[in-house]
């Protein structure tokens, strides 16, 4: 038995707690969480600021590919429809090289590689993520998409007159279309399958959108709607016309619209969810 008296040991372990209590310092507060908007825009400075050394050499792969593959059309496309179609799907095939393919292969090189836990540390929302990359890749596309179209006008005779839709299509079609990379990449198990993606995602928008629609059979037609860079191509086509019919563009670009916010909003998740892991 201890011959200390119960009640000494009881105020020792109630001075201890005490002391131990005044001990501890109080938790800082966290910082709070950054801004959607500040945020954004500093995720796509530092982004284009990265890739700016590639620019050049993106620009002009992307450019040439899009009017090597219109001037072997223009041996089999006289004019028309068809001729418009070639333009509008080539122009929009240099968005859907750099946003597609370039943004899967980044993001599925991210994921390998362990960058995106430096992105989880930062206090920033990941929608700011995905749309800061995704708005610096899309906009190295701007100089080779106006190019190819006016280049492809000049080739197939049309006209110059209305190619100032080049300014809503290329950010829609770029959104929906870097959405849609930034998902393949993210979602991917190996980075590997992320490029072979990125390089099916590409080719599928160049077969489907290049190609004039009233040559594919039925059930490649069918896939064509479902290809997110198609209302962009089919908004560009329709202004090639002497008198377009502009609530019909109107709705091509709304359609395309829509289909880059679900775009990316299935990227930012797939964003949380490689991110967690």
């Amino acid at each position: 038995m201890s011959i200390v008296p119960a009640e000494a040991v009881s105020a020792n372990v109630r001075s201890g707690a005490q002391t131990a209590t005044r001990t501890v310092p109080a938790a800082a507060p966290l910082a709070p969480r950054a801004r959607l908007l500040p945020a954004l825009a500093a995720v796509y400075r530092a982004q284009l600021s990265r890739a700016r050394v590639a620019r050049i050499p993106l620009l002009f792969v992307a450019t040439f590919q899009s009017v090597g593959i219109m001037v072997l059309m223009r041996g089999v496309v006289d004019g028309g429809d068809e001729a418009r179609a070639v333009v509008a799907g080539s122009s929009v095939l240099v968005v859907a090289f750099v946003a597609l393919n370039l943004l899967a292969q980044y993001f599925g090189q991210l994921r390998a590689g362990g960058g995106l836990d430096h992105y989880a540390t930062l206090p920033v929302p990941p929608a700011a993520v995905v749309l800061g990359a995704a708005g610096a890749y899309a906009s190295f596309t701007v100089p080779g998409t106006i190019v190819t179209a006016v280049i492809g006008s000049v080739l197939f005779g049309l006209p110059l007159t209305h190619l100032w839709v080049l300014a809503a299509v290329i950010p829609l079609a770029g959104a929906a279309l870097a959405g849609l990379g930034a998902a393949l990449g993210l979602l991917a198990p190996r980075q590997e399958l992320a490029t072979l993606l990125g390089q099916l995602g590409m080719s599928a928008a160049l077969l489907l959108g290049v190609l004039p629609a009233g040559r594919l059979p039925g059930p490649i037609a069918y896939a064509r709607d479902l290809l997110p860079s198609t209302y962009g191509v089919e908004a560009l086509a329709r202004t090639f016309d002497a008198h377009p019919h502009w609530p019909t563009v109107a709705l091509d670009l709304a359609v395309c619209a829509a289909v880059g916010m679900v775009s990316l909003g299935v990227a930012t998740w797939a964003y949380r969810r490689a991110a967690v892991r």
